[in-house]
C-alpha cells in the first residue's frame, strides 16, 4: 500500500497562518461582488442630482457647517468613506472636476452602472479579464462613434458658445438666472484667454477670480474689466480715488532687516542708542527712496510696511496696501501691466503699471474692498457675486465656475455633441448593432456595456417624474432608425423631444473624458481579486493604565507611546497623549 500511493500517511498539518491577527481578507468573488456594490452605492447617492429636475443634497461637515448643493463632486468630497472601491469613486469624481470641470455626477452614474452590469458575469464564473477585455473594445468604438457624431461650432461667435453654457447651466441651481451666469462666465473666459505663439492659455483657476460678498442680489454680480481684493490702505489719509495711477508691485517686506543669528549691542555713551535708531530709520529712509523716485501712487506689497515707510510715502502721497495675497498680486499684475519686484533696489521704469484706468476703495458692508478696474487690456478678471446668503453664494460659485469651464473646452476644443442623453442612447444603439458581429464570449460582456449607456436617459426620466419604461421603449424605437439620432429626453419634461431643436449640447471634450474614465475606473476595480484591510488601530486606553504598562513593559511601552504619537499627528488622538509621550521618552533615557 505504501508503495501504491507514495509512502506512509503523513500527519495532518495546521493551516498556516500569513496576515496577522485582526487582519480582514476578500478574496476571489467576494471581492468583485464587494466592490460591485460599494460602486453602486456611491453611484446611488449622487443618482438624484443629474438633470434639470435635480434634488439638491444638504451635508453638514465635522465643523457644523453645512453645505448645500446638486455638484457631483460637491457632494462626494464632503463624504468620508472606509471602502476602498468606494473610494476610487469620489476619485473618478474629482478629477474629472479637475480635467474637464463638468460631468462630475454623470461619470460616477456611468461607472456604476458599468460595475452593475459585470455583476451577473462574475456570479457565472465569466473571468473578469473576459469582461474587462470586452469593455475596452466597446471604449474604443464608442470613442470614435462620439467623435462622428459631433459638429464643429465657430467659437468666434460668443452667442454660440453662450448657447452651449446655457445648456449646461440648465441643469444648476442657477438655472433661473441662465442668462446673467452664461454672460458672466463667457466674458470671464473670453478676457483670461491669452494666445502665445499660435497657443492659447486659458487659465481660470489662477486668473478669474471670484469674491463673494453677501447681501444684495444676484442681478448685481459682474465680472471687472480689472481685479478687486478685500483689502484697505495701511493709513487713513491715503487717497482712496486716483485715476490713471502708477502701480509698484513687490513681494518683500519694506521695514527695518532684523539679523538672522542673534545680535549683541555694546552701547558706551548714551548717544549710542539714539544712533542705532538713527540708522535704522535711515535704512528704511533709503528703501522708500528707491522706490519713490519712479512717482508712483499705489504701492502694494505682499509683505508688511512698517510705521516710518507708511510716513515717508505719505508725505509723497502715496497709497500703501500691504500683505495681499500672491494670487492677487499675480493678477494685478496681469491687469495693470506691472511687474512683481522681489528687491527695491532693482526696481526699473519698465516694472511700472501704467494700464489701470481707475483706483477706487468701498465700503461694501462692514469691509473695504479696493477696486482696480478699467484696465486697457486685462488679461485676468474678477468676478463679484452678491447673493442673501453664504449657502447660495458658494453654490452660485460653483456653478459658475462648471460654466467656465465648458466654455473654456469650447474655445480649446470647438467640437459638440447632442446633450439630454442623446449621445449616450445613439451609443447604446451602435454598440448593440456590433456585438451581433462578435463571436465567444466577450459578445455578452459587450452587449452589457451597451445597455449601461442607456442609464443617463433613463435617470433624467426618474428624475423628471415621467413613465420610465414608456419613454425608453420609445427612444430606443427612435434610435433604431438613422434619421433619429438627435432624439434624447427633455430634462424639464420628462418628454422625448429632438435636443437640437431644444439646444442642448455639450461639448465633445467633456463627454469622451466622462465616458474613459468610467470604463477606466470600472475595468480597474473588476480585476481586483483581493482586498486586504491593514490592522485596526489599538484602543485608545485610560492614560493611567498606559502610563503603568509603559513603565512596566520597558521597550514595549516606548513602541506603544510611539504608535499614540503618530496617531496624534494623523489627527484621531487628543493632543493630552503628546505630553505622555514625551515623558515616556525622558523616562526612557
Amino acid at each position: 500500500t505504501e508503495i501504491m500511493y507514495g509512502g506512509p500517511p503523513q500527519p495532518k498539518q495546521s493551516p498556516i497562518v500569513v496576515l496577522k491577527d485582526g487582519t480582514e481578507r476578500e478574496h476571489g468573488h467576494k471581492a468583485q461582488i464587494a466592490n460591485i456594490k460599494a460602486a453602486k452605492a456611491v453611484a446611488d447617492i449622487v443618482r438624484t442630482t443629474l438633470g434639470p429636475r435635480s434634488m439638491l443634497k444638504m451635508l453638514m461637515d465635522p465643523m457644523g457647517g453645512i453645505v448645500l448643493t446638486n455638484d457631483g463632486n460637491a457632494i462626494l468630497r464632503e463624504i468620508d468613506v472606509n471602502h476602498p472601491a468606494a473610494k476610487s469613486m469620489i476619485e473618478i469624481s474629482r478629477a474629472q472636476d479637475e480635467e474637464v470641470g463638468d460631468g462630475t455626477t454623470s461619470v460616477v452614474v456611468l461607472a456604476g452602472e458599468f460595475m452593475q452590469v459585470a455583476e451577473p458575469f462574475i456570479t457565472r464564473e465569466i473571468h473578469p479579464t473576459v469582461v474587462v477585455g470586452a469593455y475596452f473594445q466597446a471604449l474604443e468604438l464608442a470613442l470614435n462613434y462620439a467623435k462622428d457624431m459631433s459638429k464643429d461650432i465657430d467659437i468666434t461667435n460668443m452667442d454660440e458658445i453662450s448657447k452651449i453654457v446655457k445648456s449646461c447651466i440648465g441643469t444648476k441651481f442657477v438655472s433661473k438666472w441662465g442668462d446673467q451666469i452664461c454672460n458672466l462666465a463667457v466674458k470671464a473666459v473670453k478676457q483670461v484667454t491669452n494666445e502665445k505663439d499660435g497657443r492659447k492659455e486659458i487659465d481660470i483657476k489662477r486668473y478669474a477670480k471670484t469674491e463673494k460678498i453677501p447681501g444684495g442680489t444676484l442681478d448685481q454680480c459682474k465680472v471687472l474689466d480689472g481685479v478687486v481684493f478685500n483689502k484697505d490702505v495701511t493709513h487713513p489719509e491715503m487717497r482712496r480715488f486716483i485715476e490713471n495711477p502708477r502701480v509698484i508691485l513687490l513681494d518683500c517686506t519694506l521695514e527695518y532687516k532684523k539679523g538672522e543669528s542673534q545680535t549683541n549691542m555694546e552701547l558706551t555713551k548714551e548717544e549710542d542708542f539714539k544712533k542705532a535708531l538713527q540708522q535704522e530709520e535711515e535704512e528704511v529712509k533709503a528703501l522708500c527712496e528707491q522706490i519713490l523716485r519712479f512717482k508712483p501712487d499705489i504701492v502694494i506689497t505682499e509683505k508688511g510696511v512698517s510705521d516710518l515707510a507708511q510716513h515717508f510715502f505719505l508725505q509723497k502721497n502715496v497709497s500703501v496696501i500691504r500683505r495681499i495675497r500672491k494670487t492677487d498680486n499675480n493678477r494685478i499684475a496681469r491687469c495693470s501691466g506691472a511687474t512683481v519686484v522681489n528687491r527695491p533696489e532693482e526696481l526699473q521704469e519698465s516694472d511700472v503699471g501704467t494700464e489701470c484706468g481707475e483706483f477706487s476703495i468701498e465700503k461694501i458692508g462692514d469691509e473695504y474692498f479696493t477696486f482696480m478696474t478699467k484696465c486697457k487690456n486685462p488679461k485676468a478678471c474678477s468676478i463679484v457675486l452678491r447673493g442673501g446668503t453664504k449657502d447660495v453664494l458658494n453654490e452660485i460659485e460653483r456653478n459658475l465656475i462648471d460654466a467656465m469651464n465648458v466654455a473654456r473646452n469650447i474655445i480649446l476644443n470647438p467640437k459638440l455633441v447632442p446633450g439630454g442623453g442623446a449621445l449616450e442612447m445613439a451609443l447604446s444603439a451602435k454598440l448593440g448593432e456590433h456585438a451581433n458581429t462578435i463571436q465567444g464570449t466577450s459578445q455578452w460582456p459587450f452587449k452589457a456595456m451597451a445597455a449601461a449607456f442607456e442609464v443617463i436617459p433613463r435617470t433624467l426620466a426618474q428624475n423628471s417624474g415621467s413613465d420610465v419604461v414608456r419613454v425608453l421603449t420609445e427612444l430606443r424605437a427612435k434610435h433604431a432608425k438613422p434619421e433619429g439620432l438627435n432624439f434624447g429626453i427633455d430634462g424639464k419634461t420628462g418628454k422625448i423631444a429632438d435636443v437640437t431643436e431644444l439646444n442642448i449640447w455639450d461639448p465633445l471634450a467633456v463627454k469622451l473624458q466622462t465616458i474613459k474614465t468610467a470604463l477606466e475606473v470600472s475595468c480597474m476595480l473588476l480585476r481586483i481579486d483581493d482586498i486586504v484591510s491593514g490592522i485596526k488601530k489599538k484602543r485608545e486606553q485610560p492614560k493611567s493604565q498606559m502610563g503603568q504598562q509603559a513603565m512596566a513593559a520597558g521597550g514595549a511601552g516606548m513602541e506603544e507611546a510611539a504608535e499614540t504619537f503618530g496617531d496624534a499627528r494623523d489627527g484621531q488622538i487628543n493632543s493630552s497623549n503628546y505630553s505622555f509621550h514625551f515623558k515616556t521618552i525622558l523616562q526612557k533615557k
